[in-house]
Order: structure tokens, then sequence, then C-alpha cells
């Protein structure tokens, strides 16, 4: 569960609740008790994906698109 600071100390205690994120913790910034904001750790956006990078790693059956086997369907329709 995040921690809750009031607004008051999340003001005066700025940097040591950064200093906290840093270990990945989640901080909640309260006004009279109510929560209003949620302090958390910066992730790095994920590289960008480039189309055309699995060219020749994947490959798909003939028969991808065929219908299942009477036995499979069975399995999922009871």
């Amino acid at each position: 569960m995040p921690r809750q600071v009031n607004i008051h100390e999340a003001k005066t205690r700025l940097s040591q609740l950064l200093a906290q994120l840093d270990d990945g913790e989640e901080i909640v910034i309260a006004r009279a008790g109510k929560p209003i904001a949620r302090l958390v750790p910066l992730v790095e956006r994920p590289a960008r994906r480039h189309p055309g990078s699995a060219v020749g790693k994947v490959t798909i059956a003939p028969d991808f698109d065929e219908p299942l086997p009477q036995a499979v369907l069975n399995t999922f329709e009871g």
C-alpha cells in the first residue's frame, strides 16, 4: 500500500519523497485526508518497435485458418 502524505508535508519534504521513489515506492498526496495525487517512479518507455523486424523469424502454417478438428472443438464447447 502506498504511503500517504498531506500537501504540506509533500511541499516541505519533496526531495526526500523523490528519493523514496528511487526505491520503487509510490506516495499518495492527500488534502484533508482525501487522496488527490500520486507520485510514482518514472519508467523509461520501451524502445520503439520497428515494422518488419521479425521478417524471416516467424512462420505461419499453411493450415492456420482451417477449421479445428472436432475433438478440439468439443473441448472448448463441451
